[in-house]
């Protein structure tokens, strides 16, 4: 008898020193990781977006702007900007342009252009700053500017315009495209002032 008590004592004090010691070895571990662990450094953090809160108070804007409409001879007008500010009087300016031109004959006419003012009191879109139009019959036009009206197809060039195409290189002072007066689904391509044509046909 006397040696089973000799036993559950040895058994009972090794018990309670493993219920301090575990603990206090899970404390040493845990101690170390944070002592070991790499220091995170504010620099390090996810990069977020670096918006002037005040610049964007004092001029209001938006990305991802868009704009579309339908001219009265069927013509179809999409513009897409990658960001816009408000004017005055319902106008707007917008930079880093794409847009389209598809008249009801079925021509496409893809436009890119730096900047663009829009102007709903004299129904024009005013692209500057570098414009280049892509005619899908194989025209590429490029200009310092360009208006579009917005409620028939009439598109004005203002300055000279370079042309790319099947027939070869041609220059001009000014460039229009219209509708044909009295002819339905039927629109002109004129060159006017200085027209060169440098004649290379695809071979």
């Amino acid at each position: 008898m006397v040696q089973y008590r000799k036993r559950d004592n040895l058994h009972s004090k090794v018990v309670v020193f493993l219920k301090v010691l575990l603990p206090l070895a899970a404390l040493a571990l845990l101690s170390t990781l944070f002592l070991f662990s790499p220091r995170l450094s504010p620099e390090d953090a996810l990069p977020y977006a670096e918006v002037d809160v005040e610049d964007r108070l004092s001029e209001p804007r938006m990305t991802g702007a868009g704009f579309s409409g339908m001219t009265a001879d069927g013509a179809a007008l999409t513009f897409s900007a990658s960001e816009a500010k408000p004017g005055v009087d319902g106008a707007a300016s917008a930079r880093g342009i794409l847009g389209a031109i598809e008249t009801s004959d079925g021509v496409k006419n893809e436009i890119a252009a730096v900047s663009v003012v829009l102007d709903p009191k004299l129904r024009q879109i005013r692209l500057s700053e570098g414009v280049e139009l892509k005619s899908s019959t194989g025209l590429l036009l490029q200009m310092q500017g360009l208006d579009i009206a917005m409620d028939q197809t009439l598109v004005q060039s203002h300055g000279a315009v370079s042309v790319a195409g099947p027939f070869g290189q041609l220059t001009a002072q000014d460039f229009r495209l219209s509708a044909a007066e009295g002819q339905p689904n039927v629109y002109v391509m004129v060159f006017k002032g200085r027209v060169r044509l440098l004649y290379q046909p695809e071979k």
